[in-house]
């Protein structure tokens, strides 16, 4: 497989396991949904039969209900944006609010782990022109790399340091990695995102993190 197919194959292998995420978790709300539903019609059989209903095991139910549905479109917006990003190639976006995107779409990959995923505010927000998809897709691939290697604390930190030509995006909380960075990583698959997106892999030990360091103009 040549280059230009693996860096094609990355991004469908990305699309395609977010995409399946996310459709577990809106048929887990789903199901939860159905199983309420299933509640109220026993609670209308025992009315019919003349047992007294409960006021109060009705709300709860309907809370629920409400909570799920509520759980339900969050998961629907996420996915609608996410299927947008690839709309332009090259756009201007707010770096923190990616982070925020991208811990919401990991999470499901995270908690299998027992691993939190935290990005630190950013003051006042950091605007950079670059492309969305690819980016998430680095994102995810430094994500999935880290999670095996979360501390004690099982929590893995994103912060942001911005500077005059490029930004830098830290990972910390994983502090075995450091100890030994396997061969395979970055890969093949890493290495054409990051020459797609002009940035920079590195590995700070003396800090114990792993750098994205991101060009704030993305030259198209």
């Amino acid at each position: 497989m040549n280059r230009c197919d693996t860096g094609a194959r990355t991004g469908l292998v990305f699309f395609g396991t977010i995409s399946a995420s996310i459709s577990h978790e809106l048929k887990n709300a789903l199901a939860i949904i159905n199983e309420s539903a299933g509640l109220i019609e026993d609670f209308t059989l025992m009315a019919q039969k003349g047992l007294p209903l409960d006021p109060e095991r009705l709300k709860t139910v309907a809370g629920r209900i409400q909570k799920q549905i509520q759980r339900a479109d969050g998961i629907v917006k996420n996915m609608n944006r996410f299927a947008h990003s690839v709309d332009d190639p090259l756009k201007e976006i707010d770096l923190q609010d990616t982070l925020y995107f991208m811990s919401s779409l990991a999470h499901r990959l995270a908690d299998r782990q027992s691993v939190t995923l935290e990005p630190a505010e950013a003051k006042g927000g950091v605007q950079i022109l670059t492309d969305p998809f690819r980016l998430q897709n680095l994102l995810w691939h430094c994500i999935r790399f880290l999670l095996p290697f979360a501390d004690s604390q099982k929590r893995i930190r994103m912060t942001i340091e911005e500077g005059a030509e490029e930004v830098r995006i830290q990972f910390s909380g994983a502090e075995g990695f450091v100890h030994g960075v396997p061969d395979t990583f970055p890969g093949e698959e890493e290495k054409i995102l990051l020459d797609a997106l002009g940035a920079r892999l590195l590995t700070e030990k003396a800090n114990e993190r792993l750098v994205v360091a991101l060009p704030k103009q993305l030259q198209p």
